[in-house]
């Protein structure tokens, strides 16, 4: 029946997301073993919120950008301090109810994710914040997103947001739980995608793998901060740490470009800028 829907041309079939089938890897190609995450906490800011769900998916991955197979995942439930507000439990289904007396493992997440050679979430900005505070762990892993560190617009995806990413894709799962989140983001890894002809994982693997520099537009004129915006420039307000100023994380290459631009068209003559070299390892985290 779905596939006479799909032949009439009238109709286009969603299929229910089946899990990844472990595959052997070719003779010589190096193994490595990572991690995805995903949490679902009560509210935005790393500082003041809390984890309210924690799940870590293992995979095996080749440095080909395949990925050959899946493990169990680890998900646990964690009772806040102060009630879940009401827009998180419609978001996430999660409620107090479904918390009460639950408590994640500290000692349980450092051995599950001492293996993991690098750590992936969708929206790595956001979970990595979260997790450092929670086990340190997760400050000595290199991270990766599979948000932003894959070309989904140059793929022909409309938007980054996963549940548009599975869409397109022909697929469907249940939402804004971690483990599941997690299964469906391995999901578009995993696929070849049809402009570049290469894995999702392949992509995020060479951005990850390249240093990048944060360059800070500090006491820039007021006059000029919607130039700043519309180039990529974002505000930091010392929620993070660093200056009160713009900011920009760009491309090695872009580098000495990108600073050519701030002394001619932002500060109008020769200014010292602050730079800082950015890797895996302090991507996406407040250390940065």
């Amino acid at each position: 029946m779905a596939q006479a829907l799909e032949r009439s041309g009238g109709y286009r079939v969603l299929r229910r997301l089946e899990p990844l089938t472990r595959r052997e890897p070719p003779t010589g190609v190096q193994l490595r073993q990572g991690l995805f995450v995903d949490t679902e906490t009560t509210g935005l800011d790393a500082a003041r919120d809390e984890i309210i769900e924690l799940a870590m998916v293992p995979f095996t991955y080749g440095v080909d950008g395949e990925i050959y197979g899946i493990g169990e995942a680890f998900q646990q439930l964690r009772q806040p301090s102060k009630p879940i507000p009401p827009e998180v439990t419609a978001i996430t289904g999660i409620d107090d109810a479904m918390v009460e007396g639950h408590a994640i493992d500290t000692q349980a997440v450092a051995a599950f994710a001492a293996p993991a050679a690098l750590v992936i979430a969708h929206n790595a900005a956001f979970d990595r914040k979260f997790l450092e505070r929670y086990s340190d762990v997760f400050n000595t892993k290199p991270w990766a997103c599979s948000m932003s560190e894959v070309d989904w617009a140059g793929e022909g995806y409309e938007g980054v947001k996963l549940a548009y990413l599975a869409s397109s894709a022909g697929f469907f799962y249940e939402r804004h739980r971690a483990t599941h989140d997690c299964l469906a983001a391995l999901e578009l890894l995993a696929r070849v995608h049809p402009v570049s002809r290469r894995t999702g994982l392949a992509q995020l693997l060479d951005r990850a793998r390249a240093p990048s520099w944060r360059i800070w537009a500090e006491n820039a004129p007021f006059d000029f901060k919607d130039q700043l915006k519309a180039r990529g420039y974002r505000w930091n307000a010392e929620a993070g740490g660093g200056p009160r100023a713009w900011y920009i994380d760009v491309a090695e290459a872009v580098r000495e470009p990108e600073l050519a631009f701030l002394k001619a068209e932002i500060y109008r003559g020769e200014i010292d800028l602050l730079t800082r070299r950015v890797d895996a390892y302090d991507r996406f985290s407040d250390r940065c």
